[in-house]
């Protein structure tokens, strides 16, 4: 197969968003300990070929022959990458320049969690970290990470913050978020979360937006043990005068802001919207968010994070 002069194969990571939706290559990164292995483990399961521990050089090389050998057989390619390579973050940049300059595109998922949780994790499995040395402790090593892989967090079309999540809940929400990874090449991607307050704002959001101020259904006994996905719930959030009046400024305020994260190149926005318990107005708001945003054909998923603990 030829390549262009940077070595780069076009025929292979396709920029027009059909042909790349018949054979997605998708890279998979992020903190060490935050899950790459088991989100690696579905793409398997849903049919991609998988190779792990790869060196960004080789990026390239294991495209050409995934192609050659009839790609066909598997729905793509997931890639997975790491600081176990040295430079990799240095590497990273170099290579995302060549994408750039050639109109290639990956897509790439940055899997994140808090400090406390990765040391956790790593005392469980008793692992060294990557980063690890006799003058390097792990809080010091995962710090350092955290710096190291921001450019590359930066350009990921999806964060996902595995803190609170099992095994099994992992595999769930790649699952989930795949289905709108898929059609990234669609434009920006919006990314609704609806939560509660009480149990922890979402790390991975651009915005947050409080919602403790409109009025509060779990406190009508008749409207309590119900959700914001119900009707009742989204006419007693949004029909009150501060619902109404937010609504139209909030969505005044995305229309003019959304347009100019696309302008810079941004590939998501993630907006979380929190209450209290994260089952009641949150809930009624993103539901009505979103269908405002996909009337206006952006590509849009939303996640209820604490909907069954409200």
């Amino acid at each position: 197969m030829e390549t262009d002069q940077q070595g780069l194969n076009p025929a292979f990571m396709f920029s027009d968003r059909d042909e790349a939706g018949s054979c997605p290559v998708i890279v998979v990164t992020g903190l060490s300990g935050a899950g790459k292995s088991t989100a690696l483990n579905v793409f398997e399961d849903l049919g991609f070929f998988c190779v792990d521990g790869l060196p960004v050089s080789l990026t390239h090389t294991i495209m050409e022959l995934f192609a050659r050998e009839n790609p066909k057989n598997f729905r793509g390619l997931a890639l997975g990458m790491d600081l176990r390579q040295s430079n990799f973050a240095r590497e990273w940049s170099g290579f995302r320049n060549r994408l750039q300059q050639n109109r290639l595109y990956l897509q790439i998922i940055f899997l994140e969690a808090g400090s406390s949780v990765l040391v956790r994790r790593y005392a469980t499995n008793r692992r060294p970290h990557p980063l690890e040395s006799e003058g390097m402790g792990l809080e010091q090593a995962l710090e350092k990470e955290k710096l190291l892989l921001e450019p590359v967090r930066n350009d990921a079309h999806l964060v996902v913050d595995t803190s609170d999540f099992s095994i099994h809940d992992l595999r769930r929400v790649i699952k989930e978020k795949w289905e709108c990874l898929d059609q990234v090449f669609a434009g920006i991607r919006v990314h609704l979360i609806s939560f509660g307050f009480k149990y922890g704002v979402p790390s991975e959001a651009d915005m947050v937006l409080d919602l403790r101020f409109l009025p509060n259904p779990f406190f009508v006994p008749h409207l309590k043990g119900l959700s914001g996905k119900d009707s009742a719930i989204g006419r007693y959030v949004l029909e009150d005068d501060q619902g109404r009046t937010f609504m139209v400024r909030t969505r005044e305020y995305l229309d003019f802001l959304i347009p100019q994260f696309q302008k810079e190149g941004r590939y998501r926005l993630t907006l979380a919207f929190g209450c209290t318990g994260g089952r009641h107005r949150s809930v009624a708001v993103v539901e009505s968010m979103a269908r405002f945003l996909k009337d206006k054909g952006y590509l849009v998923s939303v996640e209820h994070r604490h909907f069954q603990l409200g």
